[in-house]
């Protein structure tokens, strides 16, 4: 058979064999939860970008895994659906390799980010007072860059092998993405070298994260087990065991797809770990990670009580029964929006939740500046 190494060459994802009702229930679902994970982590950014009380080393850490799980599950989730409800199965030898890589990156990003969060978490918890000297803003970008230039390097080489070979057995692809492991089944050249090398990266990435994470909240572990009261224990326990929960379930589904030694015969059952490691794993992450979170949630609700008032307040001043009861009411609802900015933000002690209250604040105060000068 004729070896195709060309850029012209084209690849048929199988995906997922079923019926077309079946298919429409699954885009339904696939759909639903992609628009989530959207929406999820551009809210954990927007609000993290806008609130400087959450301009802490942890939160820089989450918004980089925001932007990882935007991007891991747009590698796939957007070709899936297109392959579901078109029926269109092909895709691009470039389009393919591209998918490979990107798929691959994000997802060794993802392990050398999440290490380096347990770490975060180990020194505010076990170093308190040391932890800003430890974590500081230099520190944290020079961890996140690292995590990215090891993803990058990691991943680029065994990729470049990829694409040079010949692939002269078949152009379909058993998965619904462009997997390693399918796509070496179709060369007619010798693969052992580029599976080796793709086993000891994948050990190497996956097992030493997995201890090192373990490690770190071993000794969180140990450190929360000293605290006095048994609500700190009990929230403190709650949060860990949530992140680590994840953190598992995702080092599982990536040993048993990339470590323990692939079988032919397992094509089928790999899709299953695979759309959790794509799709569930990215819409879980920001509701575990961060929404879950109490300051968080004290952001959200603040901001909600805000914009609630913007919304309520011009709706008074409108109704006014005269011209000039409206300028001396909308006068003195200016001072008191101003007031307001100064009186508001000390409903509870301490600069950190000054500063959480500006933005909706300083919405208000403009909003009824507008009301002054119309």
């Amino acid at each position: 058979m004729e070896n195709r190494t060309a850029a012209e060459e084209e690849f048929i994802l199988v995906g997922f064999q079923i019926g077309w009702k079946a298919k429409i229930l699954v885009s339904v679902g696939v759909s639903f939860a992609y628009i989530l994970t959207l929406l999820g982590n551009v809210v954990i950014l927007c609000i993290v970008c806008i609130q400087r009380c959450l301009h802490t080393p942890m939160y820089f850490f989450l918004c980089n895994l925001s932007v990882l799980d935007l991007c891991f599950a747009s590698v796939t989730v957007p070709k899936m659906l297109q392959n579901l409800l078109s029926g269109d199965k092909t895709i691009t030898f470039a389009g393919c390799m591209a998918q490979s890589y990107f798929y691959f990156l994000m997802g060794t990003v993802e392990y050398f980010l999440l290490t380096s969060m347990s770490y975060d978490r180990y020194a505010a918890i076990c170093n308190p007072l040391h932890y800003p000297t430890v974590m500081n803003g230099r520190v944290c970008a020079q961890m996140v860059l690292g995590c990215w230039l090891g993803g990058v390097l990691s991943v680029l080489f065994p990729t470049i092998l990829i694409s040079r070979l010949p692939y002269c057995r078949s152009r379909v692809i058993n998965h619904f993405f462009c997997d390693s492991g399918p796509l070496l089944e179709l060369s007619c050249s010798d693969t052992h070298i580029i599976e080796l090398m793709d086993f000891l990266l994948s050990s190497v990435v996956i097992l030493c994260s997995l201890s090192l994470t373990i490690i770190s909240y071993a000794y969180i572990i140990s450190t929360i087990l000293h605290i006095p009261t048994t609500t700190g224990q009990r929230k403190a326990f709650n949060t860990c065991a949530s992140h680590l929960t994840l953190f598992l379930m995702s080092s599982s589904i990536s040993i048993f797809m990339y470590v323990v030694p692939s079988q032919k015969s397992m094509s089928e059952i790999r899709k299953i770990p695979a759309v959790l490691s794509s799709i569930v794993n990215p819409l879980l992450s920001p509701f575990i990670y961060t929404l879950r979170n109490d300051m968080v949630k004290k952001v959200f609700k603040e901001t909600f009580i805000r914009i609630r008032g913007l919304i309520k307040r011009p709706e008074s001043i409108s109704n006014s029964p005269n011209q000039s009861g409206k300028d001396s009411e909308s006068f003195g609802d200016t001072v008191w929006c101003f007031l307001g900015i100064t009186t508001a933000v000390n409903f509870e002690d301490g600069l950190e939740e000054e500063e959480c209250c500006s933005f909706a604040d300083y919405l208000l105060a403009l909003k009824c500046l507008s009301y002054v000068f119309s």
